[in-house]
């Protein structure tokens, strides 16, 4: 798990103006990987590659960049490649030789063999970033969901690459701009995919690579789609669930088996839910030794899962590490820090305290834990995808800690897409329209002419939803949308590697997706239970009352849930949304906007209010944004 960066600028050919335009690049990228700094130039290409390295697998002998030994290729890479020893095995019986041990060493002998279908031999998470000198052709390559992140900026002079944004704003032929369009995704939550918050920097799609090739004296760029998240036409009717059950069991031990695999320990990220839990209780038996589990607590009874969790952990014998936050750790600097991790605005400071919960991990001399995101987004665990589905429940707006609309939206993009308005997007317009009120006269104009709901129905691919049931529907356009922008990056990869530590999904390892999308809606979801196929899979593995729980959307308690906490917040709104500020920026109105705080504090409807909450976290956040990364003000320390 590390850091990658680098610039192909074809006209910039002086070693020193190449060290000294990457040295700050890697310098905002420590914290992904403190153990060890790599870099390789290729002078007269104008190119260079840089790396930060998190050392968990091949302690000695991981130093990236790795190259072949004639130097005529040259890879980084970001993240883990599972059944490496295999592969490497398997390759060396063909005379493809691996330089190291370590699990990345297998990408150039791959690419030799195989060219850019390499990438159906990778397994796990990770970025890639390859150089063939040979062709004069670069390639960037993102794992199948996204888990690890990658972005690019393509002008007249090249292109720029970053594990995080940061590093590609610190070359001198990037400007930091916050991107209006973006800001307004950021209020309403749902990015474009492959946008970021700032001005000509993308992020590269899950499951795609970047083909940049060299003609001439320019630079080409190709984007090409490698795998998708792909359910069929149709599905069996009336299956039998048992042959599914086993086989959702048998492919999650396996994903299990292979994220334990590391030259360091490797612990667990528990909370209440049936995810966290079953990858505990496989791991646990897979484990020669107890597992460490990692937990938090909130003060907050509606919110806090602890009790649940620490039965669990009796109940596998594993050491469970309790994180307790308050108010005093979810807001103010933490909160500031998060923000500048995180680089885009959250709704809700889980972010905070996830931040928070990577910093304990690694004051334990943990670098490394499995997690259990994507399983939702598999196995149909979302109230929203149940809704889409099998129709509205009669519980209101809030359903198990999970926002949803009140009554049924309708927009015409998506409708002409999907046949429908996917649940999960509804809430999301509906916080859209709070905000606007609120805009700036330039974002206001921008709304008339700039669609955003609409313009992130048409980031989605129609070949993949028309013809398929609602369940997949729902699901492939959640998983292209809000799993990538949101779980895995500030709720995922940005606080944990903020604190130099891996997360390891095991429900997103590709054997288990693929499988999952065979799986038909019914078992999926059964007499109105969601997962019920993976709950029955881990029968055996849970405890009696964890199994019949009800799914509940894991956040940290909204601020107008307590006056300590809407005072915490009010502390931070009367340093970043000042009169002056608010106009330097430039997305709202102050007058109005203090108006609406004010209002927001004062109301009783306890579904209004959380849409209050999250207005105000994402205006605090597109203000500190903009302070950190346009005016380059320095961070705040954390206790």
């Amino acid at each position: 798990m590390c850091g990658i960066t680098g610039f192909w600028n074809p006209s910039r050919t002086n070693e020193r103006e190449l060290r000294f335009a990457l040295d700050p690049m890697l310098d905002v990228l420590d914290h992904r990987g403190p153990d060890e700094r790599g870099s390789r130039f290729f002078q007269e290409r104008g190119l260079a590659m840089g790396h930060t390295r998190l050392s968990i697998i091949g302690l000695a002998c991981g130093h990236q960049p790795i190259e072949t030994d004639d130097g005529d290729y040259a890879v980084t890479v970001n993240g883990e490649l599972y059944d490496y020893k295999r592969i490497r095995t398997a390759l060396a019986c063909e005379k493809y030789e691996c330089n190291g041990k370590s699990d990345s060493a297998i990408t150039l002998p791959l690419y030799l063999k195989h060219d850019l279908a390499m990438v159906d031999h990778l397994r796990g998470e990770f970025a890639v970033v390859l150089y063939d000198d040979r062709k004069e052709r670069l390639i960037l390559i993102r794992d199948r969901f996204g888990v690890k992140p990658l972005y690019f900026a393509v002008n007249d002079n090249g292109i720029v690459w970053g594990s995080e944004v940061k590093s590609i704003l610190q070359h001198p032929d990037v400007e930091p701009r916050l991107c209006p369009k973006a800001a307004v995704h950021q209020m309403m939550q749902v990015m474009v995919p492959g946008s970021t918050a700032f001005e000509g920097v993308d992020a590269l799609l899950p499951g795609h690579m970047l083909v940049v090739q060299k003609n001439g004296d320019s630079l080409e760029v190709q984007t090409k789609r490698w795998w998708d998240f792909e359910f069929p036409e149709s599905h069996e009717e009336n299956a039998d669930p048992e042959p599914f059950i086993q086989g959702v069991q048998d492919r999650l031990i396996d994903a299990v088996a292979a994220r334990l695999e590391a030259d360091v320990p490797v612990g667990c990220y528990l909370s209440g839910g049936i995810d966290s839990c079953s990858i505990l209780g496989l791991a646990n038996t897979l484990q020669q030794s107890p597992v460490k589990a990692f937990t938090i607590a909130f003060d907050s009874d509606e919110y806090d899962e602890s009790n649940i969790a620490k039965r669990m952990a009796e109940r596998t014998g594993a050491e469970q590490e309790l994180l307790r936050l308050t108010e005093k750790e979810l807001y103010g600097p933490a909160f500031e820090r998060a923000t500048w991790h995180a680089e885009r605005t959250f709704y809700n400071t889980l972010a905070v305290a996830k931040w928070h919960m990577s910093r304990r991990v690694r004051a334990c001399n943990y670098k490394a834990v499995i997690t259990g995101e994507g399983s939702d987004e598999l196995f149909g665990g979302y109230p929203f995808f149940k809704r889409d589905w099998l129709g509205r429940d009669d519980e209101g707006g809030i359903f198990a800690g999970a926002i949803l609309a009140e009554e049924d939206l309708q927009h015409s993009a998506w409708q002409d897409l999907c046949g429908f308005t996917p649940s999960w997007i509804q809430p999301w317009m509906l916080v859209l329209k709070r905000f606007e009120p609120i805009l700036s006269s330039s974002l206001t104009d921008l709304l008339q002419e700039y669609d955003p709901v609409g313009e992130v129905a048409g980031a989605i691919d129609p070949a993949q939803v028309r013809g398929r049931h609602r369940l997949d529907v729902s699901q492939y356009t959640w998983s292209k949308t809000m799993l990538e922008g949101q779980i895995l990056t500030w709720g995922g990869d940005r606080m944990d590697m903020a604190n130099s530590m891996e997360a390891r999904p095991a429900f997103l390892d590709h054997h288990v997706a693929e499988y999952a999308t065979t799986i038909p809606p019914d078992i999926r979801i059964r007499d109105g239970v969601e997962k019920w196929v993976l709950r029955e899979a881990m029968v055996n593995v849970l405890p009696r009352e964890l199994y019949e729980r009800k799914k509940f959307a894991f956040m940290a308690p909204p601020a107008h849930t307590d006056p300590v906490k809407r005072a915490a917040v009010q502390e931070m709104i009367d340093h970043w949304l000042t009169s002056s500020r608010v106009e330097s920026v430039g997305f709202f109105q102050h007058d109005k906007l203090m108006q609406f705080i004010d209002d927001a504090w004062k109301e009783s409807d306890g579904t209004i209010a959380r849409r209050n909450d999250i207005v105000m976290n994402h205006v605090l956040q597109l203000h500190m944004l903009h302070g950190q990364y346009v005016e380059g003000l320095p961070l705040p320390a954390v206790d």
